[in-house]
């Protein structure tokens, strides 16, 4: 009897912790600082961006610009612009204020960043990846392969990331999406075309709501609404079905769209060094 009445008590205390309500875990607090990783040239020639020739003889000045996304404690640079000013860089190539520099400002070091998302591997989206040689490097896999092929194509610039390349760092190639931090709040998006491993960016703000990094999906707004394609880009079928995708999502999501070298596109997120949340 005794036995009985233990085993009862035990599955009673048992059925009670199970009746307990589960405490959700609260989501991680998640924001996007806009840095400025342009060598501010002056505007240029735009004939090239469309291979329907729609921008003939026009001009339009173009910007570079490089993100850093907080997730609680784990920060993710997405894109590295143009190169620092160093031996061998063209003082016209080169930015004047680094973004270690713009870091700095936020009081975090370059140790501190756990990944380096590439967008694609076009030298002014690569150009100081070599400064966070800590970092996970997330690239799509198609960008991937070509740079860890026997003969890279001209338009790549590899060298800011020979860290990985050689096998020195720890990278990720990434072919399709990408959740980066498992929860939903910050994912690549698969969007090939311009080049053959090419990605964008979604982040998910609580206050902001859901904001869409191009990467070159598009270069500016003319091009983002036309449904250009440069004469440059590695597949044009695959660029147009980027386009449809990234458009739908952006309705689906009612998205702030953000065109990473259109100047106008800044204003959309606050002035550095404040952030989007």
């Amino acid at each position: 009897m005794q036995i009985r009445t233990i085993q009862c008590f035990v599955i009673a205390a048992l059925a009670g912790v199970a009746a307990l309500p589960v405490v959700a875990q609260a989501p991680a607090e998640v924001s996007l600082t806009r840095f400025d990783c342009s060598n501010n040239a002056a505007p240029a020639d735009i004939g090239r961006f469309s291979d329907t020739m729609a921008y003939e003889g026009k001009k339009l000045q173009l910007t570079a610009s490089c993100y850093l996304i907080r997730h609680a404690d784990q920060f993710l640079i997405w894109d590295t612009g143009y190169p620092a000013a160093a031996p061998g860089v063209p003082a016209d190539r080169a930015v004047k204020v680094t973004l270690v520099e713009q870091l700095a400002q936020l009081k975090i070091k370059p140790e501190q960043i756990n990944y380096v998302g590439i967008s694609h591997y076009h030298g002014d989206h690569t150009g100081q990846a070599a400064s966070f040689p800590q970092a996970t490097l997330l690239i799509g896999q198609g960008d991937w392969d070509v740079l860890k092929g026997p003969t890279p194509s001209g338009t790549t610039n590899a060298a800011p990331l020979k860290h990985w390349l050689d096998g020195a760092g720890k990278s990720e190639p990434v072919a399709k999406d990408k959740d980066v931090f498992g929860d939903g709040t910050v994912v690549m998006l698969d969007m090939p075309g311009h080049t053959p491993g090419h990605h964008s960016l979604l982040v998910k703000l609580k206050e902001k709501g859901n904001v869409l990094l191009t990467g070159d999906q598009a270069h500016f707004r003319e091009n983002y609404e036309s449904n250009g394609v440069p004469t440059f880009n590695f597949n044009r079928g695959d660029t147009l079905a980027s386009f449809d995708r990234f458009k739908q999502l952006a309705k689906n999501l009612n998205a702030t769209v953000v065109i990473q070298h259109d100047p106008r596109d800044i204003d959309k997120l606050p002035a550095f060094p404040a952030a989007a949340k």
